[in-house]
């Protein structure tokens, strides 16, 4: 994802979060959106009608209105998604969707975070690293996301928002040889 895009993606959320805020609909909306990333997920002919610049805006508008309609959406998601489209700013949605899903959860005080290790971690071990997250990043609630990758040999990667800590051998070896060829 490009940063013009993240950017983007960053403003439509925020501007929707806030006439969700206003409407009382957070959750409702919440769904409709997730729902609707599922939808374009499953669908290719949708991903098609998104992601083509074959389709003008209003033709893209008017097709995704009458099927937020039709999926019963909330009135507010059907005439945002429609402004997106109207804007020409279809081909964002999915980045937007996630930046309102991680708005609702930094809202609410809840953080996400990704681990990866070389191996898969047991519970204890994941209990301990969730409740190292928690007081590293003084969040109430943390949802965390394991993943392996043999390649790191050994230790962990935790990325918690834009932060990251990497205490993998694959680092740690990939500084010592850089500082070995700086020597040499």
């Amino acid at each position: 994802m490009s940063s013009i895009t993240t950017g983007l993606a960053g403003r439509y959320a925020t501007a929707l979060y806030q006439l969700a805020i206003n409407s009382k609909q957070v959750d409702t909306i919440l769904q409709d959106l997730n729902s609707f990333s599922v939808l374009i997920d499953e669908n290719e002919q949708l991903q098609k009608l998104i992601y083509s610049p074959v389709f003008g805006a209003e033709e893209k508008s008017s097709a995704i209105t009458k099927l937020l309609k039709k999926a019963k959406a909330k009135d507010l998601v059907v005439q945002f998604i429609g402004t997106i489209a109207k804007n020409g700013r279809l081909f964002a949605i999915k980045e937007i969707i996630l930046a309102f899903n991680k708005e609702v959860d930094t809202r609410r005080g809840k953080l996400s975070a990704e681990v990866v290790s070389a191996i898969p971690l047991d519970d204890k071990r994941q209990a301990q690293i969730h409740k190292l997250i928690i007081f590293i990043a003084g969040a109430k609630e943390v949802s965390l996301v394991m993943r392996t990758d043999a390649s790191l040999i050994g230790g962990l990667v935790i990325r918690i928002g834009s932060r990251m800590f990497d205490t993998s051998l694959k680092t740690k070896l990939n500084r010592l040889e850089a500082a070995m060829k700086g020597v040499a």
